[in-house]
């Protein structure tokens, strides 16, 4: 870099970021299952209980957003990316495969949506999982720390 130039301001926020931000919105705001959002919040009521893909949704937004096909291209980017990320964490971690009735794998991967609405699920577990799937993430792409 030469002495003239500007170095860059602003850090490039990772999917570990994401997953750490919305396992902090459900640590303060609430957890559900079922639906993106706690059913019986009010539409306009702005920290809605959530559930992981809700969640991951708002901290890529910064605001609630009722499905992730209203996210603008930037967010809906990273929207995908960090569901992805945590898609491959549990997929690997807790692997939840649908079979049909013959016993034939429909969905060789673990669906987010179906993981957090188990009915044995916690919030707590979910909590743990998009941390521990942010580590993992840390611990693949980054160096010492660094992006």
């Amino acid at each position: 870099m030469k002495a003239t130039q500007n170095p860059p301001t602003a850090a490039r926020v990772t999917p570990a970021d994401l997953l750490r931000c919305a396992a902090l919105y459900l640590r303060r705001h609430g957890w559900t299952q079922s639906s993106y959002y706690d059913i019986y919040a009010p539409a306009d009521y702005p920290t809605p209980p959530a559930c992981a893909a809700g969640a991951i949704g708002i901290a890529c937004a910064g605001h609630r957003v009722e499905h992730f096909s209203q996210l603008d291209p930037d967010a809906l980017a990273d929207y995908l990316a960090t569901l992805g990320v945590f898609v491959d964490y549990l997929d690997t971690t807790t692997p939840v495969f649908l079979a049909d009735e013959d016993g034939f794998v429909i969905d060789e991967h673990t669906s987010p949506y179906s993981w957090n609405d188990d009915p044995a699920r916690t919030a707590e577990q979910v909590i743990t999982a998009l941390e521990a799937a942010a580590d993992e993430w840390d611990r693949l792409y980054t160096q010492g720390g660094d992006n």
